[in-house]
């Protein structure tokens, strides 16, 4: 009997184990999976808490309801990978041996990374929003708050779902629309980055977006420190943006057990083939989702489609053949503007998002980089596609794991992204 070792049991490590549950023999290969939470969140929906869009018990669930059966879950910490003897050792002393090792341990959000911000201000006027608790609450703090400067922030990438915060600006501009106070209301989206989003022609629809809704922007914002007695933040050029309420998204960092094993890079992300997704730390040792460093967005639908590759790739390798490099670095995300409307792009490693039509060409029924209240239903649905589909490792039909040229308006002298 050889056994396969499955290191997180968030989306990835549970994609990961229906997936192979279904695809290796149960007399030939033992499947376990480690975490020591008891709680699926359905991250995406951490975005609809903070407006009261969602409740609390729509974005969690046990984690054993979607553990197959024939697969062990074990809950408990972990302390460390020993790649050398192919062993895992938990932080209760017990030693698991592995023929196979995926990890999928994510991200999480690291607010001690920045001098002052996990203060005592930390949920009452500095909030996350990454996390069930700061989610909530930031919402408690929104169905009381009156106005004033609320600045939306960004303290450096990769982060989990890099549209996110953006999101967050455009909701928080509806919400305070609709309850009667956005005049109220000082809104201003700093980042890290040059622009509002990662890709050219994205930043420029998002930028036009944040103009249209009157939300400042403070690009090339590389914080050095919350000054919470002042209230602002210090970028270390000495730029300062005051607030009184900050919503921030802290530095995403890799499990800390990456660091405690010696490999992985300065955020605890490990090595990974970005095509693969074969670690580059041991040929035994596999990487997916969030936990990895390869140039994708950290995103629910990048998982998704990392699984499926990832699958082949695995029983690729028990059968001692080349692996595929087939992962083309394929992410969509619904981005929701507001008022009932969302955008929707799909870009991969060498091609940003344009305009076009998802999944179908020509016939949609989704528009990309266009704002329409069918695509904000998309992103609604996608909860139920989550809970009942993606999660148990089922295939979505009409969307490949391979981003696909059709539909999409393309032009001739268009040069990829490299």
């Amino acid at each position: 009997m050889k056994n396969i070792l499955i290191l997180g049991a968030g989306t990835s490590g549970t994609m990961m184990a229906n997936h192979l549950r279904k695809s290796l023999s149960k007399d030939q290969w033992n499947i376990t999976i480690v975490d020591k939470e008891e709680t699926h969140y359905y991250q995406p929906g951490f975005l609809f808490l903070p407006f009261d869009i969602y409740k609390p018990k729509q974005v969690k669930k046990s984690i054993d309801k979607f553990i197959p059966k024939g697969v062990n879950l074990v809950r408990e910490k972990i302390d460390r990978i020993e790649k050398d003897s192919d062993q895992v050792f938990l932080q209760n002393g017990e030693i698991i041996s592995y023929d196979i090792l995926i990890i999928a341990t994510g991200t999480d959000i690291a607010p001690q990374e920045i001098e002052g911000m996990q203060s005592d201000n930390w949920h009452k006027d500095v909030f996350d929003f990454y996390t069930f608790d700061g989610a909530k609450n930031l919402r408690n703090k929104l169905r009381e708050w009156e106005g004033g400067k609320l600045v939306v922030h960004i303290c450096e990438m990769p982060i989990k779902c890099p549209v996110a915060p953006l999101e967050f600006a455009f909701l928080a501009d509806s919400f305070f629309i609709n309850k009667d106070m956005r005049d109220k209301v000082d809104l201003t989206f700093v980042t890290p980055m040059d622009g509002a989003f990662t890709k050219p022609t994205a930043t420029k629809e998002l930028n036009h977006l944040l103009e249209e809704k009157n939300i400042k922007i403070v690009p090339n914002f590389n914080i050095e420190k919350v000054d919470n007695e002042n209230k602002k933040i210090v970028d270390y050029g000495g730029a300062e943006v005051e607030y009184d309420l900050l919503v921030t998204v802290p530095t995403n960092m890799g499990d800390p057990m990456i660091e405690r094993s010696g490999f992985g890079d300065d955020l605890n992300f490990v090595p990974t083939d970005k095509s693969t997704l074969q670690s580059t730390v041991k040929d035994n040792i596999f990487a997916i989702g969030d936990a990895t460093n390869i140039p994708a967005s950290k995103a629910g639908s990048v998982a998704h489609f990392e699984a499926e590759i990832l699958l082949e790739n695995i029983l690729r390798f028990i059968d001692g053949k080349e692996l595929k490099a087939s992962f083309d670095g394929h992410a969509n995300c619904f981005i929701e503007t507001g008022h009932g409307k969302a955008l929707l792009i799909d870009f991969n490693y060498t091609h940003e998002p344009v305009t076009g039509s998802f999944p179908l060409p020509g016939v949609g029924p989704l528009r990309l980089l266009k704002e329409s209240r069918m695509n904000h239903f998309g992103k609604l649905a996608f909860r139920w596609i989550y809970w009942n589909m993606l999660i148990k490792g089922t295939h979505i039909p009409f969307v490949s794991s391979a981003m696909s040229t059709a539909g999409k308006d393309l032009k001739e002298e268009e040069t990829p992204i490299l």
